[in-house]
């Protein structure tokens, strides 16, 4: 049940998707992989909408070279625990969601636990060895996985529905090589806000979402551009043969 003061804050989105639907948003779990330059504003965008449960984890801690991508982090927050520094900000921003940070490695060990009983994964990750543990735990779950990743002025997204579109294995077979990538941060902006988005739309229950497609962003040309993409059968993830071939009879639907 929606409280009044809930009701006053989300007044213009309860015009677009009525009280049910805001109530769907006060009952979900999203866990976001990341409190960096990509989880900033898709945690900030979930949690002023009224998403009753973010979890969020990463293990690093605020730097001057974050802030001018990592909007939740200011120059007194450096040294303290991004998944902290970022707990505080949206808690100021909606006292009336619960926030779970999590100063933690994401890791084989603990992904699950981590993820817990979220409806959908949100990876907001600066490296693919990690996207790819993300990716596999999705597959096990039938929890959705919304991909993001930015480099300078460029970005790109999609969205993960295990069993029904391509795994991000499907989509990247191999991992880019690691580096110190340069960003300007309006990228982040745009490709976490577009995450948020398709968060925003899964829950609702909406059927228009980002699947089988890669959405890229180029900043510097002002262009967005979608590419079909489709599953591998040969995919070592979700493919044929695999411990997990994608049946969908896995998928948690939001209550």
């Amino acid at each position: 049940m929606l409280l009044e003061r809930e009701r006053e804050r989300y007044a213009r989105q309860i015009l677009l998707f009525g009280d049910e639907g805001q109530e769907r948003l006060k009952k979900a779990k999203v866990f976001i992989a990341g409190a960096g330059g990509l989880g900033c504003p898709i945690a900030l965008y979930l949690a002023v909408a009224g998403v009753g449960e973010i979890r969020i984890a990463d293990r690093d801690t605020v730097d001057r070279t974050n802030l001018n991508r990592q909007v939740l982090h200011r120059e007194s927050d450096i040294g303290e625990l991004k998944a902290r520094s970022a707990e505080a900000k949206l808690r100021a921003a909606n006292p009336d969601i619960r926030i779970k940070a999590f100063a933690a490695t994401i890791d084989e060990a603990n992904v699950r636990d981590l993820v817990g009983a979220a409806d959908l994964i949100v990876d907001a990750m600066d490296n693919f060895p990690t996207r790819y543990l993300l990716n596999r735990q999705a597959l096990r779950s039938g929890v959705p996985l919304l991909h993001g990743a930015v480099r300078g002025f460029d970005g790109q997204a999609t969205t993960i529905i295990p069993g029904r579109t391509a795994c991000l294995e499907c989509i990247f077979p191999e991992a880019p090589p690691a580096e110190v990538f340069p960003v300007v941060g309006v990228t982040p902006g745009v490709i976490g806000t577009i995450q948020a988005n398709e968060a925003i739309k899964y829950l609702l229950g909406r059927e228009d979402l980002l699947t089988n497609r890669l959405l890229v962003w180029d900043g510097l040309a002002t262009t967005l551009e979608t590419y079909a993409v489709e599953r591998r059968p040969d995919c070592p993830a979700c493919g044929v043969g695999c411990d997990y071939e994608g049946t969908g009879e896995g998928i948690r639907p939001v209550p």
